[in-house]
């Protein structure tokens, strides 16, 4: 499944404006030393990589093995937000997890390095509960391709240390165990993207359903075009962002108890690259 293709609409693309649990966070100064995904105590599975040692792209589960869903949240908000954050401005959704562990329905989340920064305690609360997997979504938040959604760039030689100083972020934070996939922000990534994380033993996971919540106002627009989209292995992406995502929360209410009566189980996304043959 691997594509050079930059897949996303513009609801879903984020402006340096998006942000998704919260994030913020030091400036950093330096480069910490290179950090690799540690492999959990269940070694999760991914992908071989593909021709010539490419990242693997993973964007949806088997179709006919069980109904089965994995919403995923991510949290991406650009490295230079700290200000806003400071000001007041909340780019997390602790009402969004809390209807989640209600729900009792597991999910991935993509969480940045700067978000890991800002948010320590939801991290870590993220990081060990059972219920949720912790991945990497970039410490910074910036494209790794060009013209991706008016998103700044993050030049080739700088791809893997950010990847890497993102998974340094977040173990920092008290996040045991993140899991070995990425996220490429805005959905953005070409072969490039692909070669220059080579070697990380990360997959990188993109999506089939774009629920259309990043700055979305009506929260019914957003569920329609979820249960449009959901097909058996479907991933979906969402936000879990107050400013940048309000509706989300609401959604996720209405969403859950529908797919369920439709005969949905929701799963996290290592549980879709497991049923893909994945590698452990």
């Amino acid at each position: 499944m691997i594509r050079s293709v930059r897949r996303m609409t513009a609801v879903c693309a984020l402006s340096a404006a998006l942000a998704a649990c919260g994030t913020a966070g030091a400036p950093g100064a330096g480069h910490p030393a290179p950090a690799r995904p540690a492999p959990s105590a269940a070694h999760p599975p991914t992908l071989a990589p593909g021709p010539g040692g490419l990242t693997p792209v993973f964007e949806h589960g088997p179709r006919t093995r069980g109904k089965t869903v994995a919403l995923t949240f991510d949290a991406d908000m650009t490295a230079d937000q700290g200000p806003r954050a400071a000001a007041g401005e909340h780019f997390d959704n602790p009402a969004l997890i809390a209807t989640l562990r209600a729900l009792k329905v597991p999910a991935t989340v993509f969480m940045t390095g700067r978000w890991a920064d800002q948010y320590p305690a939801e991290a870590r609360s993220l990081g060990h509960d059972p219920r949720f997997e912790v991945a990497n979504h970039s410490y910074s938040h910036y494209a790794f391709t060009g013209d991706c959604y008016g998103l700044p760039t993050v030049a080739a030689d700088r791809m893997r240390s950010d990847v890497e100083r993102a998974y340094t972020a977040i173990r920092k934070a008290g996040v045991p165990h993140p899991m070995p996939y990425f996220r490429f922000p805005g959905g953005c990534y070409d072969q490039k993207a692909l070669r220059a994380l080579s070697g990380l033993g990360v997959t990188a996971v993109q999506w089939d359903v774009v629920s259309g919540d990043a700055f979305a106002t009506d929260a019914d627009a957003v569920v329609r075009q979820v249960l449009d989209g959901v097909k058996p292995g479907s991933v979906v992406v969402m936000h879990c962002t107050r400013s940048a995502a309000p509706t989300t929360e609401r959604v996720v209410r209405t969403v859950v108890p529908e797919l369920r009566k439709r005969g949905y189980r929701f799963v996290k996304v290592s549980e879709l690259i497991g049923a893909t043959g994945a590698r452990h």
